[in-house]
């Protein structure tokens, strides 16, 4: 297993343990959900958009040890996807303590969402076209939830 594969996997693991904390925490503490239906959809969508973008660093990984396919696509798609899975990891991190600031963290995470699903839908597999579709559904779910922080005026949003 080379380095990138084993960033990959670290990732992987690292994204699924923060999500999973979340899960768990949220199913204890139901009597005291602290969270509305929009961040409980944004904190699901990053949390599937870390993992199938891990899982698509992990396959871009093999595909450039292994020489196949577009070798420049896959590089560019796993820098893109590794990013990518930070941002949703951090943003589920943020949103899962109801932090001030995850206005800013999702704000990015929409933008490296955007980016990561115009590399993966110039791709063939299947994994690639369904980390596209994550994607803009985490996208979507960021930009929704940052615009429902800022009509509400919450904490965090003026600079």
């Amino acid at each position: 297993m080379d380095r990138r594969e084993l960033l990959g996997v670290f990732g992987a693991a690292a994204g699924v343990l923060a999500v999973g904390a979340v899960e768990g925490r949220a199913a204890d503490d139901a009597p005291h959900q602290h969270l509305d239906k929009t961040h409980e959809e944004c904190l699901k969508a990053c949390g599937e958009c870390a993992k199938i973008c891990n899982m698509t660093a992990h396959h871009c990984a093999g595909k450039l040890s292994a020489g196949e396919g577009l070798l420049k696509h896959h590089a560019k798609a796993l820098t893109r996807a590794i990013d990518c899975a930070a941002f949703c990891v951090l943003s589920a991190e943020m949103i899962a303590r109801s932090s001030e600031m995850m206005v800013f963290s999702c704000e990015a995470c929409a933008e490296a969402c955007k980016l990561c699903a115009e590399e993966c839908e110039m791709g063939q597999d299947a994994i690639m076209k369904e980390c596209a579709m994550k994607c803009r559904e985490c996208e979507r779910s960021c930009r929704e939830m940052v615009r429902d922080m800022k009509s509400r005026g919450t904490l965090g949003t003026k600079r």
